[in-house]
């Protein structure tokens, strides 16, 4: 009998629409930003990476317009920027789609990718991928795909995982629903080891063993808790908060005040909003 092959959250991507701005934006949050990615000539792409021990955030942007983004250019044109996609850590992406298919779990878009990278010493490197969606009809709202990495070693370099707010994980995904329970419920199929809990103002799918978890919140609520940030500024269908575990959450005000960046408190940490980082909310959680 086959496994599930999804074993947490790998890594969240936001498109932007100016990439190098949106860089800018997360340094002066305080992130510390992989040198910029370039993507083929038919992907017409390119993105930054904040790097952890575990996990990442990427900002994707679109250089040109070609076919084979034509899925994302829809996207943006009609959401806007912001957190769209959530990437699943598996081992093989060619494996993961027989067992998928298996249990019934439609996926699409089974491709392999690279892209050179800038090394320590200057030289380069390749970094490649494996990737596999799972079909629109199985995610509630947002992108879910599943990534296998080729090359982990020139991806999680060690000058990239030091950053001035003390920023070391991927904490959570919160994102809006009409229904909370039924989508989570939808969501933790997409998960090996997803589980389904409830918290007096919303639901949790936990993901995985050492995974970000995802968090669905009615709109009002999801308001409610971040009161004081433009929550109609966020996407449409995407996620709309990144959490982001920081080892001091004092230090990352600091950096926050320096920059001249506003941002609120809130029950678990400290958050930004969307004009300051690129359409979604990020969060700062102190672990």
């Amino acid at each position: 009998m086959m496994t599930h092959p999804s074993l947490g959250i790998d890594h969240c991507f936001s498109l932007v629409s100016n990439l190098d701005a949106a860089a800018d934006t997360f340094r002066a949050l305080g992130f510390t930003l992989s040198p910029r990615g370039l993507h083929s000539e038919e992907k017409g792409s390119a993105n930054y990476t904040i790097m952890f021990p575990d996990d990442y955030y990427e900002l994707l942007g679109l250089l040109r317009e070609t076919p084979g983004n034509v899925r994302l250019q829809e996207k943006l044109r009609e959401s806007g920027e912001g957190l769209h996609a959530i990437a699943c850590r598996i081992k093989d992406a060619r494996d993961a789609k027989a067992a998928l298919d298996a249990m019934g779990i439609a996926t699409v878009g089974l491709n392999d990718f690279e892209r050179p990278v800038d090394l320590p010493g200057g030289s380069t490197g390749v970094a490649a991928f494996s990737i596999l969606h799972f079909a629109p009809e199985e995610v509630p709202r947002g992108t879910v795909f599943m990534c296998q990495h080729r090359t982990p070693d020139t991806v999680w370099l060690p000058e990239l995982l030091d950053h001035a707010n003390t920023a070391c994980g991927l904490a959570g995904v919160v994102a809006k629903s009409d229904t909370p329970q039924e989508d989570a419920e939808r969501f933790a199929r997409l998960w090996a080891n997803g589980r389904v809990t409830t918290t007096d103002d919303g639901v949790v799918v936990l993901t995985g063993e050492n995974s970000a978890h995802l968090t669905l919140l009615s709109p009002d609520v999801l308001a409610e808790k971040y009161r004081g940030l433009d929550v109609d500024a966020l996407p449409d269908g995407a996620f709309d908060v990144l959490q982001a575990k920081v080892r001091d959450e004092d230090t990352a005000r600091e950096v926050l005040d320096a920059a001249g960046i506003p941002w609120i408190k809130t029950d678990q940490g400290t958050a930004v909003g969307p004009a300051h980082a690129a359409g979604t909310i990020v969060e700062f959680i102190a672990q």
